[in-house]
């Protein structure tokens, strides 16, 4: 058998010693072209199977009609480089692998039928490697889960490899995911700057150095597979991180909010802390639940604020604030008026960093994530901001509420030349008196 050395990457070689030491589940690689990520999973899958007898595996793209020409012909290169085609044969009708001295198999399927994946039986053995190529071309984690959950059985020992390119967008399900914290998972990010020249060829990296020359933002996206946006994300401060319970009981203005549920929609009551100086709000704790009914609201609400500590909600609801008033919540209505959405987000956006523990506020943390502006036919981005999968975003404004009106109003004098801040007052005084000039000393700096 061919050295490995000399066919997975340096950049994977930790990788391989990970999956050697049965470290991780679920395998994140996101990379940009001639990375060899791909080539990479095809190895790892070949080898696993080779080496245990009751392995099998099922490689998956979204859609069918694109696998004999990306998976199933980068499985074939993996046997051949490897040297041991004689162990394998493939069949294109239907389209499979066997490995024959056992009889496991690899066979491919596409998501958009996805009852065929629900049915895969093997002879011997269990479904140990999935690998879904191209993951972004999948729906979200929702599709992933429910095909996991249908293969990810009978066995004890399970891999899933995800392969793709970072999509441009930040907020996309799939950098979404990547920052989310599990600790059966592992991340990894390559590019073709780690891997031998000789592999690539002299052409490919002409190529690739024409697109920096030419179109540099091109370059980082699809050479080097870094997510550089497209103008439509809210927020760029979101910190996804663990907040310590020591954290926590430091906390000395914290802050909730309510959403209120409809039909449909959840219910969402996050708390923070605001570190006003500097301006670090803290998301640490989460209710977000559907269909919960207002006495059921309040008796979560009652055993996490002991304290009964004010919570400031929805003023839509005012039934509801009510209700919770009567079983004894402290709690009102926020202030809105004209364009307090625009000026909520504004203010969160203002912020230095709004950190998320992502284990105690998942829902919290997928929504700041995801948030983006809206296109219209055209491509263009639509003035203000979407009312669409926003419920915590909007229970995390009502929260600051205070401190939103205190932003807008100084938004609303500084940008107003008939209503000038008491600094934009004293400028132009000391200018009058200055003929024009207002130097910087201990009386003119404010």
């Amino acid at each position: 058998m061919t050295k490995l050395s000399k066919v997975i990457a340096p950049s994977f070689h930790k990788i391989h010693k990970d999956l050697k030491e049965d470290n991780h589940t679920h395998y994140w690689l996101g990379g940009g072209r001639g990375s060899t990520k791909s080539s990479f999973v095809a190895i790892e899958i070949i080898l696993g199977i080779m080496s245990d007898p009751n392995a099998n595996a099922v490689s998956m793209r979204k859609v069918k009609d694109t696998l004999k020409d990306s998976v199933f012909e980068q499985l074939l290169w993996a046997i051949d480089v490897l040297g041991v085609n004689k162990y394998w044969h493939d069949s294109v009708s239907p389209l499979s692998l066997t490995y024959t001295p056992t009889g496991q198999k690899i066979i491919f399927r596409g998501a958009d039928k996805p009852k065929k994946i629900k049915s895969i039986k093997f002879s011997r053995g269990y479904c140990k490697y999935l690998w879904y190529e191209e993951v972004d071309e999948f729906t979200g984690m929702e599709e992933i889960r429910m095909i996991n959950q249908s293969l990810m059985r009978g066995g004890k020992k399970f891999i899933v490899f995800y392969s793709y390119n970072p999509p441009k967008s930040a907020n996309n399900w799939v950098n979404t995911e990547v920052k989310l914290t599990r600790e059966d998972r592992l991340a990894h990010h390559s590019n073709y700057l780690t891997v031998p020249k000789e592999w690539l060829g002299e052409q490919f990296i002409v190529e690739a150095e024409h697109l920096k020359e030419t179109k540099p933002l091109a370059y980082e996206h699809e050479y080097l597979g870094n997510v550089t946006g497209t103008g439509g994300e809210v927020f760029d401060n979101v910190t996804i991180r663990k907040i310590t319970d020591q954290e926590v009981k430091d906390f000395y203005n914290v802050k909730r909010g309510l959403d209120f549920g409809y039909a449909i929609d959840p219910v969402s009551y996050p708390v923070m802390h605001y570190d006003r100086k500097k301006k670090h709000l803290y998301i640490f704790h989460e209710l977000y639940k559907v269909g919960l009914s207002n006495r059921d609201l309040y008796e979560h609400i009652k055993k996490e604020n002991k304290d009964n500590d004010f919570i400031i909600a929805d003023a839509a609801e005012p039934k509801s604030i009510h209700e919770l008033r009567q079983y004894g919540l402290r709690i009102k209505a926020a202030k809105k008026g004209p364009d307090s959405i625009k000026y909520g987000i504004k203010f969160l956006q203002s912020l230095e960093s709004i950190i998320i523990d992502d284990v105690r506020c998942p829902e919290t943390a997928r929504e700041f994530l995801t948030y983006e502006l809206e296109k219209d036919a055209n491509g263009n981005f639509k003035a203000g901001f979407p009312d669409l999968n926003n419920h915590s975003i909007d229970a995390v404004r009502y929260a600051l509420n205070d401190e939103v009106m205190k932003f807008k109003e100084h938004d609303q004098k500084k940008s107003d030349p008939d209503n000038p801040t008491p600094q934009e007052k004293h400028t132009k005084a000391i200018k009058q008196m200055t003929g024009g000039k207002a130097p910087v000393n201990a009386f003119t700096k404010w």
